[in-house]
């Protein structure tokens, strides 16, 4: 109803821009511009580093894999613990927090009898958190269905490896190969981590740094003044 009273709609991507033309009661324009990322925020930060280093002891030479997201099934979280499961040589950590009287009820279930290699410390903001997105070998980000992922280009911003499920919200401006990983399933997931660390990704996350510095907030900015 609110879409359809409306003069104008942004959104994220192409992807979810699709989605709203295809509503019955929109007939405004609808533009795709991406949320944007600050590229100072997530710059290289020697002390934001330490601060994730200090805060989970992280030893030297340890492998790490990220995850962030509210802990939903639509986030890929049931995936995200299977994966650390089957590959308990590496330290995993989901970030993000609900009230339990929120959280579905088979993922608190499935949370109880994590491996011991998972590590959930809630939500967790500030120097912690982006010195994990300059410390970690990657972030599994196995959503099922985004309009954008804003997780995904702070990893990107980061110079940090993205590994996402293959779905259509990605196909416009992630390629495979090229400044990301791409997965179906937890079997996909745990052979692309087993990859990533026989791998040179220095040409991956330079890729994928082009693609959050097209969508910095100053660009983000100028876009909605052309579509205002």
């Amino acid at each position: 109803r609110i879409y359809g009273n409306a003069d104008l709609i942004v959104t994220p991507t192409p992807y979810s821009k699709r989605l709203i033309e295809n509503y019955p009661y929109v007939s405004c324009p609808v533009f795709a511009l991406s949320n944007g990322i600050d590229l100072e925020e997530y710059a290289p930060n020697s002390e934001a580093v330490q601060a994730f280093v200090d805060y989970f002891k992280i030893e030297d030479g340890e492998k790490i894999i990220i995850g962030v997201g509210l802990p939903f099934v639509r986030k890929g979280l049931l995936d995200f613990i299977e994966v650390a499961r089957q590959l308990p040589d590496i330290t995993f950590i989901w970030f993000g927090h609900l009230p339990k009287i929120a959280t579905q009820g088979k993922v608190l279930r499935t949370m109880r009898k994590k491996p011991n290699n998972l590590i959930f410390p809630g939500y967790i903001s500030g120097p912690i958190i982006r010195g994990a997105f300059q410390k970690a070998d990657a972030l599994l980000f196995p959503s099922y269905e985004e309009t954008e992922g804003i997780v995904v280009l702070e990893a990107l911003a980061s110079y940090l490896p993205v590994i996402v499920r293959d779905v259509p919200v990605y196909y416009e401006w992630l390629k495979a190969g090229d400044n990301c990983f791409k997965g179906e399933n937890v079997d996909d997931f745990v052979r692309i981590i087993n990859a990533l660390y026989e791998m040179d990704v220095t040409a991956m996350v330079e890729e994928g740094y082009q693609i959050a510095q097209a969508r910095s907030l100053e660009k983000v900015g100028q876009g909605l003044i052309e579509i205002y």
